[in-house]
């Protein structure tokens, strides 16, 4: 069950939209993802990773996922060069195999078919880029089913400003302040904090030990995405 940590509505009216952070919240992308960087190691002569070695560092996209496979950027302009070919190379390989195992995290699909059925619309938020976020939703065959998918290059802005939430909303046909948004980064939360949203964290998603979610601010904790359901009326 979910756990309420502030249970206050900020208009006391039926929520308008409910709107998700992608990779960690939405999607499980971390196997096609660990594949891309295992991948890239073996053209390096490296040794692979597991999927528990690189679950918690999809969220933060493939700087991230670099660094993990291969240490720090490094202060020199030939290392940070190194650097960023290598992060270019496992987008090329992530994007040649995108939808190969990513999946709807258990029980998302039953409660789309919830939201969808009360008339309430949903979207996508994220920081992904959209050259990956629109193929990705394409072939999950989600991207007519959602009202909104605001990338991470739609506009200048990317969470945690609030601006591409705004946007969201806005496409959504409803205010802000009645939309859920729902994220497993502490960016996700922020943003929809700034942007006046009920928030509330995945935390099935991609959180590894050293984050503080209880610091967040968000309004809830959903331990399972049927959780959100009682979220959606006040």
């Amino acid at each position: 069950m979910a756990s309420k940590i502030d249970t206050h509505s900020k208009n006391g009216s039926a929520i308008g939209s409910v709107l998700f952070d992608l990779d960690g919240t939405l999607l499980d992308t971390a196997p096609d993802m660990t594949n891309a960087l295992n991948a890239l190691l073996n053209e390096e002569g490296k040794k692979p990773l597991s999927y528990e070695d690189c679950r918690d560092y999809v969220s933060h996209g493939s700087i991230a996922m670099v660094t993990l496979g291969f240490g720090s950027m490094g202060e020199s302009p030939q290392e940070k060069d190194q650097f960023e070919q290598r992060r270019l190379r496992f987008l090329a390989l992530y994007e040649k195999n995108l939808c190969v195992d990513t999946k709807l995290f258990e029980g998302m699909e039953e409660t789309l078919s919830f939201i969808e059925k009360q008339g309430i619309p949903w979207g996508v938020v994220t920081n992904k880029p959209g050259f990956l976020t629109d193929p990705l939703l394409q072939q999950l065959g989600l991207d007519k089913r959602a009202c909104s998918v605001v990338s991470g290059d739609t506009i200048s802005q990317r969470k945690p400003d609030p601006a591409p939430l705004y946007l969201a909303a806005s496409e959504c046909k409803v205010l802000a302040t009645d939309c859920i948004y729902v994220g497993d980064a502490e960016r996700d939360i922020e943003a929809g904090n700034s942007a006046n949203m009920r928030t509330l964290i995945a935390s099935y998603g991609y959180i590894d030990g050293e984050q503080k979610p209880a610091k967040w601010g968000a309004n809830g904790v959903i331990e399972h995405p049927s959780d959100i359901i009682e979220w959606l009326y006040f």
